[in-house]
């Protein structure tokens, strides 16, 4: 099978077959991943930094003006003196070539994690207000004799909908005395709730 024959778009599937759930989104999560991968050992100069911060400790020198970086190079070339020595005018060029070319396709990669991101949300969103959906027609529907059936499917959804809540408010109490401490204020702890 060819490279052009395998790459077929979820759009396209989900157009083909009408049915979004048959997509194996983790094989073409994964697939993505190793394209994105490969891109490494495709662009000259690719460097993973050493330490968490490491791109801003370089941004000194990096932020020169790019008349100064090509000023320089010229006087290496025409100052015997510098000849030989630690720069090679060809090398500046190269990385200078390399940053003004590569830069627009870093900014564009920052685009795509950032569609890709609001992506992820929206999906999550959709899912979670039919989820939501589903849990109010059902217990509504639960309270009628002819639907009884439902009545453990609502417990279920009301016990995992609760655990939310309740890891959510607990969270909330954490961030909120540990701005109390920070502000100088004595923590209060709230009197115990009864279930």
């Amino acid at each position: 099978m060819s490279k052009e024959n395998k790459e077929i778009t979820v759009s396209e599937t989900v157009a083909a077959t009408g049915v979004a759930g048959s997509i194996n989104h983790q094989e073409a999560a994964q697939t993505r991943v190793d394209e994105l991968r490969a891109m490494r050992e495709a662009i000259p100069h690719f460097s993973i930094p050493e330490t968490k911060g490491g791109s801003s400790r370089l941004s000194a020198a990096a932020n020169l003006p790019p008349e100064f970086v090509e000023l320089a190079a010229m006087t290496i070339r025409n100052a015997e003196v510098l000849v030989g020595g630690p720069a090679d005018p060809a090398t500046m060029r190269d990385l200078s070539e390399f940053a003004a070319s590569y830069g627009p396709v870093a900014d564009e990669l920052e685009a795509l994690a950032s569609f890709l991101r609001h992506s992820v949300i929206l999906a999550l969103n959709k899912a979670g207000a039919d989820a939501l959906l589903t849990y109010e027609i059902a217990k509504r529907l639960s309270k009628r004799p002819e639907h009884a059936d439902l009545i453990p499917f609502v417990a279920d959804m009301s016990r995992a909908l609760g655990v939310r809540a309740r890891l959510a408010k607990a969270a909330a109490e954490r961030r909120k005395a540990a701005a109390e401490k920070a502000a100088g204020h004595p923590e209060v702890t709230p009197p115990p709730q009864s279930k």
